[in-house]
């Protein structure tokens, strides 16, 4: 198993990802050779995106968490409910 996941790791690495010379062409400084398209037009598109890369890493974040250590430890969790149910 383990095989089969580095074996795709390295197949999804080693994929091309860059931008096609016409889209370099396109893009801000910042963004030059990494992405399609014509990129942000104002300040705001870097802001919504900002905003947005924040609020995915803090639910990744949490997610994660949540989901190695649970820590629900309430006799009156809902969970409790389900698991002494006899």
């Amino acid at each position: 198993m383990k095989k089969i996941v580095l074996l795709l790791l390295f197949v999804i690495a080693s994929a091309q990802v860059w931008a096609c010379p016409a889209c370099e062409k396109q893009q801000p400084k910042l963004l030059r050779g990494i992405t399609h398209g014509t990129g942000p037009e104002t300040g705001w598109d870097y802001i919504i995106i900002g905003i947005t890369t924040a609020i995915v890493l803090i639910t990744l974040f949490y997610s994660i968490k949540w989901l190695l250590r649970p820590a629900e430890q309430s006799a009156s969790h809902i969970k409790r409910s389900i698991l002494n149910a006899d």
